[in-house]
């Protein structure tokens, strides 16, 4: 059900392409320069419902590294993170873990041994999840020397990101966001999986409304301050949605866990989760949208599409004509 739309002529069309073009997409919202733009559920879904945001969770725990930061909390982003886990690291570690760095593991440039396809497949992502015991699963990979320093989608480099988060702050992820970041974003009702020993998953687990992800997006596009207070420093989301690797395929260039692209010039970051959750954020136009979708589908057609041919047209309109609420 269409909800809200500012300006029909407009939005309408973009509202008709995604019942005929996107039949898995549960939630649309996007906000521009303060004002709601649109809103809209499909399939039955609403306002309250929870959606998986799969891997789109990573996006979220960077942010969480990011107030851990400002706060004094996380050690320099070049020291390695060794000291921290190696009370759980196997007999005989490989012994380049010794060097591996928090920057390292953010723009997923570790080494780590593991293979990921074009469409973000990732090969032994089963087994990890299978495994008893997450962390020391991550910390039995061996590290490939020629590989570091070259991107590779790894979600274990997410998930070890949470297990050293509670090792710096001494609670899960799930605690330290209810404390300092869903709390004051006013965010209520989430879930957010542990792993098997414990931890709040890092790359996959959160389930949160569309509404929650549009906040999250409006804090990244405020550069962390939130009604003045300065949540995340500017510097971190300057990190985070900025590429730190060359393009990989069609997702464009990763950053701190966001993913950063252009379009006809006009430059966005995202987080996105398999089936089409998705948080973009665009400073050129002022512009945040959010995307929820049906997660449990082996085949979708990603919503970045239905961004660039029309949302961001329809947004660019908008701001050029200078209209307000």
């Amino acid at each position: 059900m269409l909800k809200q739309s500012a300006d029909p002529s407009r939005w309408t069309p973009i509202d008709q392409n995604v019942r005929r073009a996107y039949p898995k997409i549960r939630s649309l919202l996007v906000w521009q320069s303060g004002t709601p733009r649109f809103e809209a559920y499909y399939n039955g879904y609403d306002a309250s419902h929870l959606h998986d945001l799969r891997s789109a969770t990573k996006s979220v725990l960077s942010l969480l590294l990011g107030i851990a930061h400002r706060r004094g909390e996380l050690p320099g982003l070049d020291q390695p993170v060794w000291d921290d886990v190696k009370d759980h690291a196997p007999a005989r570690p490989d012994p380049a873990w010794s060097e591996l760095t928090l920057h390292e593991l953010l723009s997923m440039t570790s080494g780590l041994y593991w293979q990921t396809g074009p469409k973000l497949g990732e090969r032994y992502i089963h087994r990890f999840h299978r495994s008893r015991n997450w962390r020391n699963f991550i910390l039995r990979l061996p590290v490939v020397p020629e590989r570091r320093g070259a991107f590779m989608y790894c979600s274990p480099c997410s998930h070890l990101l949470s297990v050293l988060l509670s090792k710096w702050t001494g609670c899960t992820a799930l605690d330290y966001a209810s404390r300092h970041l869903f709390q004051p974003l006013n965010i209520a009702g989430v879930r957010w999986e542990a792993s098997p020993e414990g931890y709040s998953g890092g790359h996959v687990g959160l389930h949160m409304t569309a509404e929650h992800m549009l906040k999250i997006g409006i804090l990244c596009l405020q550069k962390g301050k939130w009604e003045g207070r300065a949540l995340v420093s500017p510097e971190w989301i300057g990190l985070a949605c900025s590429p730190q690797c060359p393009p990989f395929h069609t997702y464009g260039r990763y950053g701190y866990h966001w993913w950063n692209d252009e379009s006809s010039g006009i430059r966005y970051s995202y987080a996105h989760g398999h089936g089409g959750q998705q948080i973009y954020v665009i400073p050129d136009l002022e512009a945040v949208v959010a995307s929820a979708s049906d997660s449990k589908v082996r085949r979708y057609k990603n919503p970045k599409v239905l961004l660039e041919h029309h949302i961001l047209p329809a947004l660019q309109s908008t701001s050029l004509r200078g209209e307000g609420p």
